[in-house]
């Protein structure tokens, strides 16, 4: 049996014991606070034209979601009414959720370890992917890649937008830490 109270995410052990010193040797932080570090990671899967015709959809996202992360995701609903788009305010479209603490290394280590190389001709994630004020957003065609996901249940492949929020403020520092943690760039 796990013990809980003792126990610590590998990747978030990684980062008190190798990762912050690694960050502080090569960028010269005078305070171990301006050291970066994850802040939080945030998942999105958008149901799109299916939600709309189909309102079980957004249902079926949001149990796959919540599957995924470990946590209860929440129903994204419609804030404006598009005629055009068929879609009415307050409509269920989709589902996120939002990571911290230790399910958030969790994740990070599932989705570096296990996810990445289930995705069929993977050979990394663009480097050039961050907003400018370090923080990294990558995009999934298809959910099932997480093994939580029991592939014979599934009705409806998701895509997933992947959101790693750090506290660094450039992105040569956070792609410095994430590639500590590891993540496969490609460039």
């Amino acid at each position: 049996m796990l013990d809980t109270a003792n126990y610590t995410p590998r990747l978030k052990a990684a980062y008190r014991e190798t990762v912050r010193a690694a960050l502080k040797e090569e960028f010269g932080y005078a305070n171990d606070m301006m050291i970066p570090r994850l802040d939080k990671i945030v998942l999105n899967i958008g149901c799109g034209s299916e939600a709309v015709r189909d309102s079980k959809k957004a249902k079926s996202a949001q149990e796959d979601l919540s599957t995924i992360a470990g946590q209860k995701a929440v129903t994204t609903i419609a804030k404006n009414s598009i005629a055009g788009f068929r879609v009415r305010e307050g409509m269920p479209l989709g589902a996120k959720v939002t990571l911290r603490g230790d399910r958030m290394y969790e994740f990070l280590d599932r989705l570096i370890t296990v996810a990445m190389p289930r995705i069929r001709d993977f050979r990394g994630v663009k480097g050039n992917a961050f907003d400018g004020r370090g923080n990294y957003a990558m995009g999934i065609k298809e959910h099932i890649i997480f093994p939580e996901i029991n592939f014979d249940k599934v009705d409806e492949n998701w895509g997933m937008d992947i959101v790693i929020a750090t506290t660094a403020k450039t992105d040569a520092e956070a792609k410095a830490l994430l590639k500590l943690f590891n993540m496969p760039f490609t460039s």
